[in-house]
């Protein structure tokens, strides 16, 4: 526990590990005011593509927590990034306002007739119409992009569907494969990992924090961060099992961290 707390930097996924759906977990605030109070650099890394950052930010806000912008980096700006790095210009979406503006700002804008790329990531307005436009437009030829692998996202309600099994429809109806950007794809840790290069902090003084071993903890072993996993979210030790990798400290949460 000492060589964690001794890191320089910290990046924490959200869903599972900071709250679920709009219920902060225990142990959430006193771990952040500890990474103030011992000026850790910390950002919050969340494959959910629904907010930007300064949603995201006023989400925690209303939690009770002061968290600056600066601080989130989600899927959706991963996803636009990647697009613009393509020199996309045009996108039918099925997601929510993040990752449209996401897109938005990098300059794509939305086509429903003949886009070059479908993309999808979380959403509540999901319907059998809009699976028909997407299956329809990827057979024309759009390149088929999902915003994250996440199966599931942990919510207060329980286990919800998350971007994977959204777009598995799409993928099955057309027989394309879709080309996934968030965690563990690398494109999204190296975002990240600038972020702290730019403040000279590198890889090994840089924990992640996450409650998923197919996503959150490859993603860190490959990135060659400390892998913490916290079972606060959709992992359990009987999941741990399942895996020839292994986190190298297992946390009920992340208030563990502060005691």
């Amino acid at each position: 526990m000492e060589l964690l707390r001794s890191k320089k930097g910290f990046i924490c996924d959200m869903d599972g590990v900071i709250y679920h759906g709009n219920t902060l977990l225990n142990g959430v605030k006193e771990f952040v005011e500890w990474l103030y109070k011992n000026d850790k650099k910390f950002l919050f890394l969340t494959n959910n593509s629904q907010k930007s950052p300064k949603e995201l930010q006023q989400k925690l806000a209303r939690m009770g927590l002061d968290v600056s912008a600066e601080h989130f980096h989600t899927a959706a700006l991963a996803t636009a990034s990647f697009l613009q790095s393509q020199g996309a210009s045009t996108a039918y979406v099925i997601g929510d306002a993040g990752l449209i503006n996401a897109l938005y700002n990098v300059g794509i804008s939305i086509n429903d007739v003949d886009p070059e790329y479908v993309v999808i990531g979380e959403t509540e307005n999901y319907n059998f119409e809009n699976i028909c436009r997407a299956t329809r437009l990827v057979n024309k030829g759009a390149k088929l992009i999902g915003t994250n692998s996440d199966i599931t996202t942990p919510t207060e309600k329980g286990e919800m569907p998350a971007c994977k099994a959204l777009i598995a429809p799409i993928e099955a109806a057309t027989n394309k494969k879709a080309y996934f950007v968030g965690k563990p794809n690398p494109l999204m840790m190296r975002a990240a990992m600038n972020r702290f290069h730019e403040m000279n902090i590198h890889s090994p003084d840089v924990a992640m924090i996450g409650d998923r071993m197919d996503t959150d903890m490859v993603a860190a072993i490959e990135s060659g961060l400390d892998p913490i996993l916290v079972l606060s979210g959709v992992s359990s030790r009987e999941t741990v099992a399942k895996f020839p990798y292994r986190p190298r400290l297992i946390l009920d949460g992340v208030g563990d961290i502060c005691d």
